[in-house]
């Protein structure tokens, strides 16, 4: 397969490149460090399990993208999160689970919950990263951003304002991190079903962390 390159944009007038990848790989490690912070009886297998899987499956993933084999490093990175997020859901039904039968001590109960509160934030903003407008390497490839499943502010002024404009990890980041802390958007409008779809479930998995899980470990304090 050819390897794509991604054409420059311009950002504030000055000429970019692709986007950097670094902070969507650094997240997916966190998600590998998070899994060994978790009580022993809500994680599925050691400690170690996660982290090992992560660090294997991205060497590959990133290889790929260094060839420019962009179909497999889109496979890889979509399975890559499917891992880290049937684990996350895993931990938290095992949670919830044992809620009622007052297995875990408060302090087990809040640390499990800050725990997957802090790795639902970061899953979803790797997909969030990863799904819209075809990806960072679809978007490596147009000059702005102009379209897509969200609608960020420097989409709306006239274009010279934000000439070249692209969002960053750190902008899904911030998105996932207010989902997550107002259930909502905030400043960011969704305009994709999909998108509207992911929402509503990573809000109903920090409201079932936070109100459920921590709420009931403060009670028992």
């Amino acid at each position: 397969m050819p390897q794509l390159k991604s054409q420059p944009s311009r950002r504030g007038g000055k000429a970019t490149g692709p986007e950097p990848r670094w902070p969507a790989v650094l997240a997916i490690l966190a998600l590998g460090g998070l899994h060994s912070v978790l009580p022993q009886p809500l994680r599925f297998g050691p400690d170690w399990l996660l982290g090992v899987v992560v660090s294997v499956m991205l060497v590959p993933t990133i290889i790929s993208y260094r060839a420019g084999r962009v179909g497999l490093n889109r496979v890889l990175s979509h399975l890559l999160l499917g891992i880290c997020t049937a684990s996350m859901v895993w931990s938290l039904g095992l949670l919830i689970i044992r809620l009622p039968g007052h297995r875990d001590t408060p302090q087990t109960l809040l640390r499990a919950a800050a725990t997957l509160w802090v790795a639902n934030v970061l899953v979803f903003a790797s997909w969030y990263w990863r799904l819209d407008a075809g990806g960072p390497n679809a978007r490596d490839l147009r000059e702005s951003h102009n379209q897509g499943a969200f609608l960020f502010p420097q989409m709306l002024p006239p274009p010279d304002d934000y000439p070249g404009w692209r969002p960053g990890f750190v902008d899904y980041l911030f998105l996932a991190f207010n989902t997550s802390t107002a259930f909502s958007p905030t400043d960011v409008p969704v305009l994709s079903r999909w998108a509207k779809l992911m929402m509503m479930v990573q809000s109903l998995i920090s409201l079932a962390t936070v109100a459920l899980i921590a709420a009931r470990a403060v009670n028992i304090l």
